[in-house]
């Protein structure tokens, strides 16, 4: 069995390539103190703001958190969201050169307002439809100049247009030309989409979605990720499940579950996006699934511990290395009893 540790301490020599919908989170921090005289809203007079790169761009932020090398192409609009968010990860040392600026669409704002801990509304700034054939060619460019650069692949999907059916072909086809394993965090439209990849980290909601099953039972969530693996043709499906954990499908073997190690959730932004970018490092040094999905699960724990979209670094993960010893200890015995 691979020591975790020294995995983790390697993280730094894969370089990923992150394919998916950019975006800018805002945080705007306030206080409420009374409630306005024009309607029965909270007036939230503002603390402070913040700027956060989301989607994919989080992603890339995670890789980068932990250690890792990232390539990050996505797109974005010729506006002031663009050019902060490309500053932003300026700062992180992510490079912004890959990144296609589409004059006939906006970047992706999500602006969070937040009183006492606690999120009032959510405003989104965008366009909802796919990226048309020009940019779509800039984007598959762009991948194919850096597919000899890096060790796996993936795709940040959030249905907002940069990854079309297309787009995934050609990432499939090139992934399988150079032998190199695609992750794709999902969006339910897109779900037939992703035919032949590695692995696909669908939540609940979106899994039952996927596989048109209403999922109840522990039952219905095996028939579940069974279905997803058959639909797919891919070799692992990931379901995340909130404060339930994760469980791990592959092919002829027995379903995984992995409890959650979360003590206390401030907030679930981006957590997903940091278990991608864990498998992917993880699965990049030839970890096998199951301690990958392992990895990535005590991530996850971390960062909803941390209010924002959060990231965690490789000493924090190495700080748990007990927790994680426990939950190796959880997996064997269910492979034990065979369930």
């Amino acid at each position: 069995m691979k020591n975790l540790s020294e995995i983790i301490n390697r993280f730094k020599e894969i370089n990923v390539l992150v394919v998916g919908d950019v975006m800018m989170d805002e945080f705007v921090w306030g206080e409420v103190t009374r409630i306005s005289p024009e309607a029965p809203v909270p007036i939230v007079e503002v603390v402070s703001q913040s700027f956060i790169p989301g989607g994919a761009a989080n992603v890339a932020n995670n890789i980068m958190s932990l250690g890792g090398k990232v390539a990050l192409i996505g797109v974005i609009g010729n506006d002031g969201i663009g050019r902060k968010l490309s500053f932003e990860l300026g700062i992180k040392h992510i490079s912004v050169d890959k990144l296609v600026v589409d004059y006939e669409r906006p970047t992706i704002l999500k602006s969070r307002i937040i009183a006492s801990q606690q999120q009032i509304v959510r405003v989104d700034k965008e366009l909802r439809k796919p990226i048309g054939e020009e940019i779509e060619a800039k984007v598959i460019a762009n991948i194919e100049e850096q597919m000899a650069e890096v060790n796996i692949i993936v795709i940040s999907d959030y249905g907002k247009g940069v990854i079309t059916k297309n787009l995934v072909e050609k990432i499939v086809n090139l992934s399988q030309r150079d032998h190199k394993k695609v992750i794709v965090d999902p969006k339910v439209e897109n779900y037939l989409e992703y035919k032949e990849i590695t692995l696909i980290t669908p939540n609940l909601k979106e899994a039952s979605e996927m596989s048109k099953i209403n999922i109840k039972s522990l039952e219905d969530l095996v028939a579940a990720g069974d279905k997803i693996l058959n639909d797919l043709s891919c070799k692992v499906a990931v379901i995340t499940r909130g404060k339930e954990g994760m469980s791990i499908f592959e092919k002829e073997k027995t379903a995984i579950h992995i409890p959650t190690i979360a003590k206390e959730v401030y907030d679930v932004a981006g957590a997903g996006d940091t278990v991608v970018s864990v498998m992917a490092l993880a699965l990049a040094l030839d970890l096998d699934f199951v301690n990958a999905a392992i990895l990535a699960n005590c991530a996850a724990g971390i960062v909803v511990g941390k209010t924002g979209t959060a990231t965690v670094t490789p000493l924090e993960l190495t700080a748990n290395i007990e927790t994680i010893s426990q939950l190796r200890s959880v997996v064997a015995k269910q492979r034990g009893n065979g369930q």
